[in-house]
């Protein structure tokens, strides 16, 4: 990859690897010959805090060990990777230009145009863009979408799948990756086509909330609330230290009052925020509703939550499964998928970058 490039196209196999702050995600896609999405191969593999930190990989070596384990775990021999940085080190801005440029025509003026978005010098940043349309304002002219980040967060994604013996041959943005996957299943929702759709990605720190309507973001907001403040209650509850409170919510292994003094009040708590989220999003905008509220995360299939959040906000809300409608590879252990399978909406998005022309 030319690592002044932050877009690629890969159509050969190739997996999505997700780096979050609470662990690794792996994802693999085939197609059938139907062109139906098979899920080859997925996994996760936990990081203890602090080893990532503002989209920053602050212990390389531990993360990198983490990755090995994890694609060892999956058994994959796919090389190529795709992965993805936050949106918050990704400077994203559309621009209109003419249309019937060429390619270097269009490079030029892309540059010309970042000078006045981008607060760094063009030799400090990976710029790249795309088109995205005809220009909905100025017949003739194209909508195009400019994308940079600082050299060296590009770097560092490019070192770590180095260090683990892959390829990066994509660097994505994580919004617009977990936006592709979703877009798969909101078409397949009952007027999913031109349903505003109010996304919710629950994060162990922060929880981005997308508001969606025919495939365009129409809004974008990152709040302070995740899984982790759940772990602080059950710290807090049982005295566990951070590391066993972590490992018991994975496994399962809570005391029997749990439910009722510990995950009751937090998805009570945590459906309220979201409450908020939407309430902020109406005063703000011109909207005073969304079709369908989607959760995807980690904590998206805590058990009430879609309940709660029905309750609260009065709108129908479901988890969001990246991997509904495929078909299951037979490495796939679809026991723990169920309950996993919205925590891996970026690292699915990744993956589906191999199939873009």
């Amino acid at each position: 990859m030319n690592s002044g490039s932050l877009f690629s196209r890969q159509q050969g196999p190739m997996i999505g690897l997700d780096i979050s702050p609470s662990s690794v995600k792996l994802v693999e896609l085939a197609q059938d010959r139907t062109g139906t999405f098979v899920l080859e191969r997925c996994g996760i593999e936990p990081l203890e805090r602090g080893w990532i930190g503002e989209g920053n990989i602050e212990k390389f070596d531990e993360v990198a060990d983490a990755t090995r384990r994890l694609i060892s775990k999956c058994g994959t021999r796919t090389k190529d990777v795709a992965m993805a940085l936050p949106a918050s080190v990704v400077i994203s801005k559309k621009i209109i230009l003419p249309g019937g440029l060429s390619e270097r025509e269009m490079e030029v003026q892309v540059e010309s145009e970042a000078n006045q978005y981008i607060p760094f010098s063009l030799d400090e940043v990976s710029l790249d863009f795309c088109v995205i349309g005809p220009s909905p304002t100025s017949v003739g002219d194209v909508e195009v979408m400019i994308t940079a980040s600082r050299k060296e967060k590009v770097e560092d994604r490019q070192g770590l799948a180095e260090a683990v013996g892959l390829r990066p041959v994509v660097i994505d943005v994580e919004s617009y990756a977990s936006r592709l996957a979703a877009s798969r299943v909101i078409e397949r929702l009952p007027g999913g086509a031109n349903a505003v759709i109010a996304m919710f990605e629950i994060g162990a720190m922060t929880s981005l909330m997308h508001v969606l309507r025919n495939d365009e973001a129409i809004y974008e907001r990152e709040q302070v609330f995740g899984g982790a403040q759940l772990t602080q209650m059950l710290v807090r509850q049982y005295g566990f230290t951070l590391e066993e409170a972590e490992t018991k919510k994975r496994a399962g292994e809570l005391p029997d009052n749990y439910g009722e003094t510990v995950l009751q009040p937090f998805v009570e708590s945590l459906a309220q925020e979201l409450e908020r989220a939407l309430k902020f999003f109406f005063t703000s905008t011109p909207h005073n509703r969304v079709d369908y509220v989607m959760l995807a995360g980690g904590s998206a299939s805590l058990h009430g939550l879609t309940e709660a959040v029905t309750r609260h906000t009065s709108f129908a809300c479901q988890v969001l499964n990246p991997f509904d409608g495929m078909e299951m590879g037979r490495g796939v252990r679809q026991n723990r998928l169920v309950r996993e399978a919205p925590s891996y909406l970026t690292a699915c998005g990744l993956a589906m970058r191999r199939f873009l022309r």
